[in-house]
């Protein structure tokens, strides 16, 4: 008697339409579908995707933080990012612009004293700050192994081209660039990224140290060797490739960048936008203070070509903007970023309000990264309101 009722129940509530089909959600489908063949085929150990639609942020996560301990990524894991700090020392050098404290058109020894007829007579701030100084190398040279030989190196390089002719992707031209912005300041470089500008934006889980408290969080890398690694530390690490955060705080970094009003010091909300300003052109690239700027839409193959392993190699001849090119009305800003056991992307369209964050612990090749977020980001552009 109870299942004959049990079944009339069924079938008069499947005939009155109760029982749905299941939900389908188009953005998870569009990052499991642009995600998984890259964990697999890279064999990824865990990754975190952050996305955001006209404000509104989610957060993926797949695999584990650690291969050892089998602990799953979640919203908490701390990821390296590697690179894409150099967005924050930019943010930072454009806030300590924005408090009159420098301009970007200083020249360097302004704030780096050295004997007349030194290199950095002629270099400017901002040469510095978009890797034109000349031809910076990508690393420190082994001889500077600390600040004091860094500056003593710096003393007598000479560039193999005149400054703002040329780019050549440089961890020490951004290193100096945020040293000496803190320098301007009276400030160390540490005290004012962590309070002013990362304290500024309400990141609540992104450091230069991680605290012992959350070590228990902070993801280990997979090295080239297949064993666990993390960052070593170096001169201008801080300003180059130092920071580490969890894709929450990333994405909201990315929701700032697309609209900062929100961000309670006025100066830092100037100083994000400043750092849009277009300042160098090389090929289908233009390159701001951090970010990389790309006109949208914008073809993945041009993409990925702005952001090819020679691009970051060589040294490339570029085109002055003069003045200074505000952001346009529909742009991409993108940035890459890894150390030896991680993998980042970052890319947003403040026009379109959407932005994606990759975070994985292997540096996973930089082609497959563009390719999963641009597809990705092609699904939120679909899912925006006035598509």
């Amino acid at each position: 008697m109870s299942r004959q009722i049990l079944a009339s129940l069924v079938l008069s509530i499947t005939c009155a339409g109760v029982v749905a089909a299941p939900s389908v959600d188009p953005v998870r489908e569009a990052v499991d579908a642009a995600i998984r063949p890259i964990l697999a085929e890279y064999k990824v150990p865990g990754m975190a995707v952050a996305v955001t639609v006209d404000g509104k942020h989610r957060v993926f996560n797949f695999g584990v933080a650690s291969r050892q301990s089998g602990q799953p990524v979640t919203d908490a894991t701390i990821f390296e990012i590697g690179s894409v700090s150099k967005t924050f020392t930019a943010t930072l050098g454009a806030y300590v612009q924005a408090r009159g404290a420098l301009s970007l058109d200083d020249s360097a020894v302004k704030y780096l004293p050295a004997p007349s007829g030194n290199a950095f007579d002629g270099i400017s701030l901002l040469e510095l700050g978009t890797y034109t100084a000349g031809g910076l190398p990508l690393q420190p040279p082994p001889e500077a192994g600390n600040l004091a030989q860094m500056t003593e190196w710096l003393r007598h390089w000479q560039p193999e081209a005149a400054p703002g002719t040329q780019r050549r992707y440089s961890n020490v031209s951004i290193g100096l660039f945020g040293h000496l912005a803190a320098k301007a300041m009276g400030e160390p470089f540490d005290q004012i990224m962590t309070q002013r500008i990362i304290g500024g934006m309400g990141l609540h889980h992104t450091w230069l140290q991680v605290p012992k408290a959350r070590m228990g969080d902070y993801a280990w890398g997979i090295g080239k060797d297949n064993k666990p690694v993390r960052v070593t530390p170096g001169v201008f690490d801080a300003q180059a490739y130092g920071i580490k955060t969890t894709a929450t705080d990333m994405i909201r970094f990315v929701e700032l960048n697309i609209d900062g009003r929100t961000v309670k010091d006025e100066t830092l909300q100037r100083a994000l936008v400043a750092t849009h300003t277009g300042y160098f052109r090389l090929g289908g690239m233009t390159q701001g203070l951090g970010w990389e700027r790309y006109g949208w839409p914008v073809a993945l193959s041009d993409l990925q070509a702005g952001n090819d392993a020679r691009i970051v190699l060589e040294s490339h001849a570029v085109q002055r903007i003069a003045p200074p090119e505000p952001e346009p009305a529909s742009a991409l800003f993108n940035k890459t970023g890894s150390t030896n056991g991680f993998g980042t992307y970052v890319a947003f369209v403040p026009a379109r309000r959407i932005g994606v964050v990759i975070l994985a612990n292997r540096n996973l090749p930089v082609p497959a990264r563009i390719e999963g977020a641009y597809r990705i980001l092609q699904a939120l552009e679909r899912a925006t309101p006035s598509s």
